[in-house]
C-alpha cells in the first residue's frame, strides 16, 4: 500500500548550497514470536506473515535507499506469542541456546527496538537476560523503576531514548552525519496487566507527558531528527489521562518528526482510519506528522522515507513519503532460517507431545455464538487447580466459579483466526492453541452484584438487536473476542434487545440497561450479597479490559504458574476426554429474530454444528469469513434454572 505524498518526490542531492538527504525508516510491530513461516498451533508451514519474510522486503529496502541511509525499529511485543517464544525459550523447556527472537533481529540488523507491553509478561528478570543478548538498544521511558520530580528524573529500568549518529550518503556520493534520538513508549496499563510481576518493582507515566518531556531533552542534546517508538494505537476519541491508544496525542506534541505506532493489531496509513480525527490516510500522517503502523505477527514491514535539508538549526524534514509493504508473497530470508532451524525442530517436538485424547472435536468458531466446549475445559482446568490451592482454606467453603474468554474468534486477525482442534491425540501445540497467553491463575472473593457486572461488561462485544428486524449483525467488530468472559458455575441469559451498559473503555455509558437475565446458582437466584470464590486470570484479576481490577483486597491466591500449564497438567489426568458445553449461558429469545456472523470457513468441516444452531449458509465474504445466519433460541427460560454441567466428562 503505497502513499507518495505530492510534497516528497526524491530530493535532489543538491540545491544551491543546500543539502539534500533521504532516510528510509523501516518498521515491525508486535511481532508477536512470528519469526518462521510455520503454524506451530496446526504444525503446518507456508505461514503467509512472518519476520523471516520480512527480512527479504527489508534487504530489498536497504538495497533500493542504500544501507547507510536506512534504519531498522521495532515497536514492541516481540517476545511472546507464539510456542517458539513462550515454550522453548521459556526456562526449563531443555532449550540451550539464544532467545529465538533476538537472535533474529541480531542477524537482520535492528538499530533500536522498544518495549511493548507483552515483554513484560515472563517477568523482569527473565526480561532482563533476554534483552542482555540484544546488540542493539531497546528503549522504554515510561515503565521505569521509580519516578522523580519529573520524567528525565525517573530512574529507568530500560534506557529511555537513544541519540544514533549515522552517515548518510546523497545521491551525489557525499556524505553527511546526521544525529537520530529515538524515544520509546509503552502502554501504562502494564503495570495493571502484568501486576503479579511488576508490582512494587516496576510503575508506568502516561505516554504524552513523558514525550512532552524527553522530546526538547532529546533536542537539547542534539538530536537532530526525533522519532518515537511508542507501542500503542490510535484511537478517535478525546485525549484524557493515561490513555492506552495515545498516538494521537503523542502526535501534537512539538518536535516529533517521525511516529511508529502499533499495539492495536492495525494498519496505517489504511482505510480503517479513514474517519479518525487528524488522520490523513493519502499522506501517511497524524496531525500532520509522518506515521506508521505495521499490523501484527509479521504481516506487514513499515516504510517511512523521510527527506532532509540542512539549514542554520541543522538536519531539517522537507517531505516524506509512507509505504506498508504486505509479507505475503515474500519468500523467507534461507539465513534467518537456517539460523533458527535448531530452536524450530525443538519447538515442534516440544508441541508435538501428546497429553491426552479427545473424543470430539475442539474449535472456537461459535465462541461467540453458544455456550462453547473449548471455554468449558479452560474453565474446569482452572477451576480444579483453586480448588486444590485453597482445600485447606476458609474460603474452601464458599461456592467455586471459573471465568475464561475465547482468545482467537477472527475479528482483525482475519479468518483463519480460529482454534481448531481435531478429535484424536490431544498434543501440547493444541493446549497451547485453546489458552495463547502466559497468564497466571489468580483466585478471587466476589459477591453476586460483581459478577452481574462482570457478565454485563463480557456483554458489550454484541450489538444491540431489534427483536424482530432481519439480518442484523451479531456481533460488534470493535470489540474482541476475548472480552467475552464465560463464567463456569452459574447461569444465565442474555438480552440484547438491551443495549450495552458499559463502552471497551469500562465507561458507564447506559446505566438503566441491563443485558444478564436469570443470573442463578444451582438453581437458586443470585443475590447481590452473595459470596463467591472465582478462579480467573491475572489480566483480569487486576483490571485487563473494559473490567474493573477486583483483586485488590480480595485475592486469595496468586500461581506462580501459567494457566497454560495447569490446563496441560489437567488434561493429562486420566483417559480419553469427551468436552462438552458446560450449559452456562444463552441468549435470551427474542422471536423472530434473525442474525448474522462471520466466522472460519474451517466450520463448514462440522456440517451437524452449523444444523444445531439451525443456520443458513450465506457464503464467503471478501475478507474470506463464513457468513451464517441464524434465529435467536426460542428455549425455555426454565433450562437455565438448572445446576451447571460438569465442564467435561470422561468415560
Amino acid at each position: 500500500m503505497p502513499v507518495v505524498p505530492p510534497d516528497s518526490l526524491s530530493p535532489d542531492p543538491r540545491s544551491g548550497d543546500t543539502p539534500r538527504l533521504a532516510l528510509r525508516l523501516l518498521a515491525t510491530t508486535d511481532v508477536h514470536g512470528h519469526v518462521l513461516p510455520h503454524d506451530y498451533f496446526t504444525d503446518r508451514d507456508g505461514a503467509p506473515s512472518a519476520l523471516a519474510r520480512l527480512a527479504t522486503l527489508v534487504a530489498r529496502a536497504r538495497a533500493e535507499a542504500g544501507p547507510e541511509n536506512c534504519l531498522l525499529l521495532d515497536n514492541g511485543d516481540f517476545l511472546q506469542g507464539t510456542p517458539l517464544t513462550d515454550l522453548t525459550a521459556r526456562p526449563g523447556s531443555g532449550w540451550r541456546g539464544r532467545h529465538p527472537v533476538i537472535r533474529a533481529m541480531n542477524l537482520m540488523g535492528y538499530d533500536a527496538a522498544t518495549l511493548g507491553n507483552h515483554e513484560f509478561n515472563f517477568g523482569l528478570g527473565w526480561l532482563s537476560e533476554a534483552l542482555a543478548e540484544a546488540r542493539f538498544p531497546v528503549l522504554c521511558a515510561n515503565a521505569v523503576r521509580a519516578t522523580g520530580a519529573t520524567p528525565l528524573e525517573d530512574r529507568p529500568f530500560a534506557p529511555p531514548v537513544a541519540i544514533l549518529t549515522r552517515v548518510l550518503r546523497a545521491a551525489d556520493g557525499s556524505r553527511h552525519a546526521v544525529r537520530l534520538g529515538l524515544l520509546g513508549l509503552t502502554p501504562p496499563q502494564v503495570t495493571t496487566w502484568d501486576h503479579a510481576h511488576l508490582a512494587g518493582r516496576i510503575t508506568t507515566r502516561d505516554m504524552a507527558e513523558t514525550a512532552r518531556h524527553w522530546v526538547p531533552e532529546l533536542r537539547a542534546r542534539g538530536a537532530e531528527i526525533v522519532v518515537v517508538l511508542a507501542h500503542t494505537g490510535i484511537e478517535p476519541g478525546p485525549d484524557r489521562p493515561r490513555m492506552e491508544n495515545a498516538a494521537r496525542a503523542l502526535a501534537r506534541v512539538p518536535g516529533i518528526d517521525a511516529l511508529i505506532a502499533g499495539h492495536s493489531h492495525r494498519v496505517f496509513p489504511g482505510p480503517g482510519h479513514a474517519r479518525t480525527p487528524g488522520a490523513d490516510v493519502a499522506r501517511g500522517t497524524l496531525h500532520g506528522v509522518p506515521c506508521v503502523k505495521p499490523g501484527y505477527a509479521a504481516s506487514h514491514l513499515g516504510q517511512i522515507d523521510l527527506h532532509l535539508a540542512r539549514g542554520a538549526a541543522g538536519w531539517q524534514v522537507t517531505g516524506h513519503a509512507v509505504t506498508l509493504h504486505p509479507a505475503a508473497g515474500a519468500a523467507p530470508c534461507p539465513r534467518l532460517v537456517r539460523a533458527l532451524a535448531r530452536a524450530h525442530a525443538h519447538t515442534r517436538r516440544l508441541t508435538g507431545r501428546i497429553l491426552a485424547e479427545t473424543r470430539t472435536p475442539l474449535h472456537s468458531y461459535l465462541a461467540l455464538v453458544r455456550d462453547d466446549p473449548g471455554l468449558a475445559l479452560v474453565n474446569a482446568a482452572q477451576a480444579a487447580a483453586l480448588a486444590e490451592a485453597i482445600r485447606d482454606t476458609p474460603h474452601a467453603s464458599l461456592p467455586l466459579l471459573s471465568a475464561t474468554a475465547p482468545f482467537k474468534t477472527g475479528g482483525r486477525g482475519g479468518p483463519d483466526h480460529f482454534t481448531d482442534i481435531p478429535a484424536g491425540p490431544l498434543r501440547l501445540r493444541n493446549i497451547a492453541d485453546l489458552y495463547g497467553f502466559p497468564n497466571t491463575l489468580c483466585g478471587l472473593v466476589v459477591t453476586g452484584a460483581d459478577l452481574r457486572d462482570w457478565l454485563e461488561r463480557a456483554a458489550i462485544c454484541f450489538n444491540r438487536i431489534t427483536p424482530g428486524d432481519p439480518g442484523q449483525a451479531l456481533h460488534d467488530p470493535a470489540v474482541p473476542g476475548h472480552v467475552f468472559d464465560v463464567i463456569d458455575g452459574l447461569t444465565y441469559a442474555i438480552d440484547l434487545s438491551a443495549p450495552a451498559r458499559y463502552d471497551l473503555a469500562g465507561a458507564l455509558v447506559a446505566p438503566e440497561a441491563r443485558r444478564i437475565r436469570d443470573l442463578r446458582h444451582r438453581g437458586r437466584p443470585v443475590a447481590d450479597d452473595d459470596r463467591f470464590v472465582i478462579a480467573v486470570n491475572a489480566y483480569r484479576a487486576w483490571g485487563g479490559g473494559p473490567f474493573p481490577a477486583l483483586a485488590e483486597g480480595r485475592l486469595i491466591h496468586q500461581s506462580q504458574r501459567p494457566i497454560r500449564d495447569l490446563l496441560a497438567d489437567h488434561v493429562a489426568r486420566g483417559g480419553p476426554l469427551t468436552p462438552a458445553a458446560s450449559g452456562t449461558w444463552r441468549f435470551a429469545t427474542l422471536p423472530q429474530t434473525r442474525v448474522l456472523i462471520a466466522t472460519g470457513p474451517g466450520l463448514r468441516a462440522c456440517p451437524e454444528e452449523i444444523a444445531a444452531l439451525g443456520a443458513r449458509d450465506h457464503g464467503l465474504d471478501d475478507r474470506g469469513f463464513l457468513r451464517l445466519s441464524f434465529c435467536l433460541p426460542r428455549a425455555d427460560p426454565g433450562s437455565l434454572a438448572n445446576p451447571a454441567a460438569a465442564a467435561y466428562m470422561r468415560p
